[in-house]
């Protein structure tokens, strides 16, 4: 995966609304706090391209993207602050909830 802005969302919108966990890659320290925080399993580290350098960053599995709306549920991401976002130190993940 090759990065070009800075924060990459995970997740899809549709008719019903916008599901993303969204990612700051640029302060993101790949330390795993979130990854441990997340009760449903749904991150992991990912090695990307930034600033023509290797990183590891936070990211959503691949097989949780397309149904994050349903596995995210249980950590009511409508208030904003869920498992994955408080245990991050650096602020780098945060989440969109949108429902139409």
């Amino acid at each position: 995966m090759s990065v070009n802005a800075v924060k990459i969302h995970h997740g899809y919108s549709d008719g019903s609304g916008e599901y993303y966990v969204v990612i700051d890659a640029a302060a993101c320290n790949g330390c795993g706090l979130c990854i441990a925080g997340c009760p449903q399993k749904v991150l992991e580290l990912q090695t990307v391209m930034m600033d023509l350098e290797d990183k590891s960053v936070a990211a959503v599995k691949e097989e949780h993207r397309k149904k994050i709306k349903y596995t995210c549920s249980a950590c009511k991401p409508e208030g904003q602050k869920t498992p994955c976002s408080r245990a991050c130190k650096n602020k780098a993940v945060s989440v969109v909830w949108n429902k139409h």
